[in-house]
């Protein structure tokens, strides 16, 4: 099975990752996954002030600190990983990358507030739900 970890660093994420860890079926080497991570753009205005390759290595700064602790495990598990890092609006870059990715599933942490709460503020994982065609497993 493909399946794409959607995570940001948060507590959430390695909430997700506690679970995969208790559940071995996850785990088992007949599963390929793509640890995806979204940077968030800096706005056009404030980014044109500051040299490209500079903005480059701050994206690429950002998603590494991410993913480090997230390498850790996966080489703990000895799973097959690759690690890819966008920038741009988190809900619409994942909801991309699982479908033109032709992932089988998408597994990511979720904040599990309340319907009212999503109400007001949305949220990522609700976004992803309503963008996505491959199927989603949220983990709270």
């Amino acid at each position: 099975m493909k399946i794409l970890l959607a995570v940001d660093g948060s507590p959430y994420t390695k909430r997700m990752l506690a679970w995969l860890a208790t559940h071995e079926e996850w785990l088992s080497g007949s599963h390929t996954y793509t640890v995806l991570t979204v940077v968030p753009s800096i706005p056009p205005h404030a980014a044109s002030m500051f040299p490209t390759e500079q903005l480059k290595g701050y994206y690429e700064d950002t998603a590494e600190a991410v993913f480090k602790p997230i390498r850790k495990f996966t080489a703990k598990h000895d799973l097959a990983t690759d690690y890819v890092s966008k920038v741009g609006f988190a809900a619409e870059v994942i909801a991309k990358v699982a479908d033109k990715g032709k992932h089988d599933l998408l597994i990511m942490g979720s904040h599990g507030h309340g319907n009212l709460m999503n109400l007001v503020t949305g949220s990522v994982a609700t976004q992803v739900l309503a963008r996505s065609k491959v199927p989603v497993l949220l983990v709270r």
